[in-house]
């Protein structure tokens, strides 16, 4: 996996694509109870040129969410970290990964996507039930 395209290549013929622009794709990740999480795939550029590939899903609002327990999570996680991005016009935590093409493989990919999945609808319900449980 050393470009978008072989990205959106593979993910295309193992999920339906909710989203499909030229440098972002959505999809809904099936998870046990009938339950589902939005998984979306960006590229991004860093400063050096080197393209990364993120991933990220939607975890809930950040009204009311304590900055230090975000900042404490993202420092006990050994994969993902907590941002912030706009949604319909409303600030937004997002669960991310952001990997370099050059260190990226299937297996890797969808590991990840499981992995952010499953953590990402975990916060999500969280952080419905209680306000606050990060």
């Amino acid at each position: 996996m050393h470009h978008f395209e072989a990205v959106r290549s593979h993910i295309g013929s193992l999920y339906t694509l909710r989203q499909n622009d030229p440098y972002l794709i959505s999809f809904d990740l099936r998870l046990p109870d009938g339950r589902h999480q939005g998984i979306y795939l960006a590229e991004l550029e860093g400063d050096d040129g080197r393209r990364y590939l993120r991933i990220s899903t939607p975890v809930g609002p950040l009204a009311g969410t304590d900055p230090r327990r975000c900042l404490r999570f993202n420092w006990e996680q050994r994969c993902g970290f907590l941002a912030v991005t706009d949604l319909d016009g409303s600030p937004f935590l997002h669960l991310c990964e952001n990997r370099p093409y050059d260190l990226l493989d299937e297996a890797d990919l969808r590991r990840l996507i499981s992995e952010l999945g499953v953590l990402g609808d975990e916060l999500e319900r969280a952080i419905a039930n209680s306000g606050d449980s990060l």
